[in-house]
């Protein structure tokens, strides 16, 4: 187990519950008159081109788009799952546009619950994994309740070996389930939370937003490069705008 994996385990519990906000310190706009429509390939839409992205992210849209907006994001980080259920669609209406792409980053800034559960997102193909974040998002009290009220069997299943414990954690806290429901087999579910070289994977990234992008908090957005002084969707849509968005 890596030195970063040992770190992220032993992430107190109770930081599952905290307040979160972003971190970004320095902003500045993008100015830009309208920029025009970037029609997808012929019989497809950007917002269902997805690919995985070397800095580990899911970036969906238009690979080439003029504006590339990066979300930060917990998937146990009530101030993301506002933006998720508020900015979600509207968004997506943007990256239609081929004018934005969005590149989703998940940061496990509350250790275990934040790496079992992004790695149950991206379980299946890369084009579900912001899909499956908005219904984690979506779904935010449900997800975060059996935290609370079942912590002593999740704090057991911690302790088992590596490949057993975040399975186990899943089936207490009812994860299987809840994605199973949703397109990923419990047998999926299973393998994917068995496999810790791909954990180990998530927690540096984790490390390395922290790093290298000076990412503490979440949700953090940039837009090409440029930290943005927003976290919710009523903020940041303006950005966008001013950015040449339409």
């Amino acid at each position: 187990m890596t030195k970063t994996l040992r770190f992220a385990l032993a992430a107190p519990l109770a930081l599952a519950l905290a307040a979160c906000g972003s971190s970004a310190e320095e902003t500045g706009d993008i100015e830009s008159e309208a920029i025009a429509a970037i029609p997808a390939p012929e019989g497809s839409e950007w917002r269902t081109t997805a690919v995985m992205t070397e800095d580990g992210g899911t970036l969906v849209g238009n690979p080439d788009a003029p504006l590339k907006l990066i979300e930060y994001g917990s998937l146990t980080c009530g101030t993301c799952a506002r933006f998720s259920m508020e900015g979600a669609e509207p968004l997506m209406e943007y990256v239609d546009s081929g004018v934005v792409s969005f590149e989703l980053r998940q940061f496990a800034i509350h250790g275990p619950i934040d790496l079992m559960l992004g790695r149950l997102t991206q379980c299946g193909p890369a084009s579900a994994v912001i899909p499956l974040s908005d219904q984690v998002w979506g779904n935010f009290e449900s997800i975060m309740e059996p935290v609370q009220t079942n912590q002593a069997a999740f704090e057991a299943a911690m302790q088992r070996p590596m490949e057993e414990r975040f399975v186990v954690a899943a089936e207490q806290l009812g994860y299987l389930d809840f994605f199973a429901a949703r397109g990923i087999s419990e047998d999926q579910g299973r393998q994917c939370l068995a496999d810790v070289a791909k954990l180990e994977e998530q927690a540096d990234h984790t490390q390395r937003y922290s790093q290298d992008y000076n990412i503490s908090g979440t949700p953090t957005f940039k837009l090409n490069g440029r930290d943005v002084d927003a976290n919710t969707w009523a903020a940041l849509e303006p950005i966008l705008q001013r950015a040449g968005a339409r």
